[in-house]
């Protein structure tokens, strides 16, 4: 099984509906998936009640000691991928960074998350988790997307392919899915917001070299996965707003 975590000290990512959004683009690629909540709000825990009959895909998990024996148990149940929504900070967080294959961090193109991100970095570092930045929330179009991607990926942090892509656009769909109880690639099918969610699924997927093969998920053993030990968190954004 791999674990992803969603992780930013930053509110209004967009971590809760990105993790909706990529649980049920993986289930429509094959895996066998679960959604951890460690993030009291509930925002997972409302979409699941939102879905009427339809399987549970939302397990609460609050306690920083409880997340690894939930996880090595939806293992052993069967699940091949775990997605983890985190609060802002605490130690449910710290210890679900721990045990991520990898961690993604939600980001929107303004000064404010940018700069968020340092602190969600110097935990990274701390814990040696590999990583990749989503730029979240985006303008269709615009100078500002393609600065923010240029500074969360800039030379500072020297790591190749950070940002995922494609970037998550602004759309209605996403929130008017989350409403419905619904991942906006069951909401909305064949719209744009749909597609780019399965495109940063399959980003996802090949970053960590995973593949479904007869029910069963294999990790393809020549893709590297980059982890951050060493690399210091940017001392300053860039100033494009």
């Amino acid at each position: 099984m791999h674990t992803i975590v969603l992780a930013t000290h930053k509110g209004g990512s967009g971590k809760s509906t990105l993790a909706v959004g990529l649980a049920l683009a993986a289930m429509e690629a094959g895996h066998v998936v679960r959604l951890i909540e460690t993030c009291q709000l509930g925002t997972l825990s409302h979409w699941q009640g939102r879905r009427a009959d339809a399987e549970k895909l939302v397990e609460p998990v609050y306690a920083a000691g409880d997340i690894a024996p939930r996880l090595a148990a939806i293992e052993d149940e069967g699940v091949t991928l775990a997605i983890v929504d985190t609060a802002a900070a605490g130690a449910a967080t710290t210890s679900a960074i721990r045990l991520a294959d990898l961690c993604l961090i939600p980001a929107r193109p303004s000064i404010a998350d940018i700069e968020a991100t340092a602190l969600t970095l110097r935990e990274l570092r701390a814990a040696n988790a590999p990583f990749a930045f989503v730029l979240n929330q985006t303008p269709i179009r615009g100078q500002r997307i393609s600065t923010a991607a240029g500074t969360l990926g800039g030379s500072a942090l020297d790591i190749p392919d950070v940002v995922a892509q494609p970037f998550i656009a602004m759309r209605n769909d996403h929130q008017d899915a989350l409403r419905a109880g619904l991942a906006v690639s069951e909401y909305a099918p064949e719209s744009k917001a749909a597609e780019e969610i399965r495109g940063l699924w399959n980003w996802i997927e090949e970053r960590l070299g995973l593949a479904v093969v007869a029910g069963r998920e294999e990790a393809a053993s020549d893709l590297p996965i980059v982890s951050i030990s060493g690399i210091q968190a940017p001392a300053e954004a860039a100033r494009f707003i």
